[in-house]
């Protein structure tokens, strides 16, 4: 300011356009910090951290607000959810006909084959028509009703809250502060503490668009973006809540998430530095990158000016609600034809085949090992993670609370999952083999075992 007060006080001294320019930017610069931006920047983040880390008791049930609202609405449209889900779940199945993106590639038309399929299994389940074994109640109505109606009405009215959380200036915030941490830890730049938080609070599809953008742009290098992909594009606030709620967790609703929060990213720190990780180039996506500038002081500073400028930029409240719950829409109908699909399948070899059961051996001495409640079944939850991240919830829903909150929080932590997650990664620029992707599931499934165990036994 000092600088600028002496400029403007040698008036005679500078030419009109240096003395337009010194104005103009003090008037951006009053601009931003207005009582306006200001307002949006609290408010709004304030509403959706309430929304989404605050439990509250309502009619003796205690869970975060975003919970109650939606299960409010599910009360309140009865039936007519159900007929809503079905709604979303075949624009779902048509909509990659539609784009003709399952012309891109062979995972994109295996997967738009899968949500046809999941698109004929949601309306047979809806209007009772079909085999046994799809209508038993364990199995097409449980995975249509419990699952399905609960996330397709989840996902678009938790992006109006998300639209708070994320919109205003809170990540910025975070993201300048994380810096410092971002590449001693995890060994990636300060911006992608945007990407994880995106992705952990947001959705992984979000997570994953910001990432593959930012690579293709030469801002990530491929180790990075690799990194970013597989370690920090978990599933959303939202969707934990469904498995929250599933696993009858939501009364330490807190505890849960922020646990679970922890080891992913103690998870993500130990597999950057191990194979199949630690092998990958750092070559950019471009012939020369674009990393980022190091921010060595003023850190507070410069934190608070990147929240106002990104309050200042942000669209109106409707607007942005409006945009968001677009996008939410689209998100329903891009995952809840492939969790109808595959998770179905998944869940009939898991209840009808023993396919699992031998699986599961492959952790069951480490369960053993670690003192789990019920180590098989444990085990053969950890193993089922793999093919959707939802179907570990249903392997250990009649089990003891330590066992339920390990798998509870394995089941985000190891983040790869084929239902959505990889075939979305295999869809970007990020160049991974299939190899290396099941190889740091199945790290990252033993590190999860390994770090939360000890913790959910001492504390529960």
């Amino acid at each position: 300011m000092r600088i600028v007060d002496d400029e403007v006080n040698t008036m005679s001294d500078v030419p009109e356009q240096g003395l337009e320019r010194v104005f103009n930017e003090k008037e951006q610069r009053s601009t931003v910090y207005s009582v306006k931006n200001l307002s949006k920047f609290s408010i709004f983040s304030a509403i959706g951290i309430f929304m989404f880390f605050v439990p509250i008791d309502v009619n003796g049930k205690n869970s975060i607000p975003l919970d109650h609202l939606v299960t409010w609405i599910r009360g309140s449209i009865g039936i007519g959810a159900a007929y809503y889900t079905m709604i979303i779940v075949l624009l779902g199945a048509i909509y990659p006909f539609y784009t003709k993106s399952w012309k891109k590639d062979k995972v994109n038309l295996v997967i738009s084959l899968f949500k046809v399929f999941g698109a004929i299994s949601a309306f047979l389940v809806l209007f009772n028509i079909g085999p046994a074994w799809l209508l038993a109640e364990d199995m097409g109505p449980y995975w249509f009703h419990q699952l399905l109606t609960p996330i397709g009405m989840l996902v678009p009215i938790g992006a109006i809250f998300l639209a708070m959380l994320v919109g205003y200036g809170l990540l910025e915030l975070i993201g300048v502060f994380m810096q410092p941490v971002m590449r001693p830890l995890w060994r990636t730049p300060g911006r992608s503490a945007i990407d994880a938080v995106a992705s952990f609070v947001g959705s992984y599809s979000i997570g994953l668009l910001i990432t593959n953008r930012i690579y293709k742009e030469g801002k990530y290098t491929k180790r990075e973006a690799i990194i970013i992909a597989t370690g920090f594009s978990t599933v959303s606030a939202t969707f934990m809540i469904v498995v929250a709620k599933t696993l009858d967790l939501m009364h330490i609703w807190n505890l849960y998430f922020w646990l679970t929060f922890f080891v992913t990213f103690v998870v993500t720190a130990i597999t950057v530095r191990i194979w199949p990780i630690n092998k990958i180039k750092d070559d950019y996506y471009t012939e020369v990158g674009f990393p980022e500038e190091i921010i060595r002081k003023n850190r507070v500073k410069k934190a608070w000016e990147l929240a106002m400028q990104t309050a200042d930029r942000a669209p109106s409240l409707r607007r942005n609600v409006i945009d968001n719950v677009k996008d939410g829409f689209v998100m329903a109908m891009g995952i809840l034809p492939s969790i109808m699909s595959i998770g179905l399948i998944g869940l009939l070899l898991a209840n009808h085949t023993p396919v699992f059961d031998y699986f599961g051996y492959l952790f069951y001495p480490l369960t053993t090992l670690l003192q789990i409640p019920e180590p098989f079944l444990a085990a053969k939850a950890a193993a089922i993670n793999l093919v959707d991240m939802f179907l570990p919830s249903l392997v250990v829903l009649e089990a003891s609370l330590e066992t339920r909150f390990i798998i509870g929080s394995l089941s985000i932590s190891t983040i790869l999952f084929f239902s959505a997650l990889i075939p979305c990664i295999l869809s970007t620029e990020i160049p991974i083999k299939m190899s290396h992707i099941l190889s740091i599931w199945f790290i990252r499934t033993v590190l999860s075992l390994l770090i939360m165990t000890p913790i959910a036994l001492l504390i529960l």
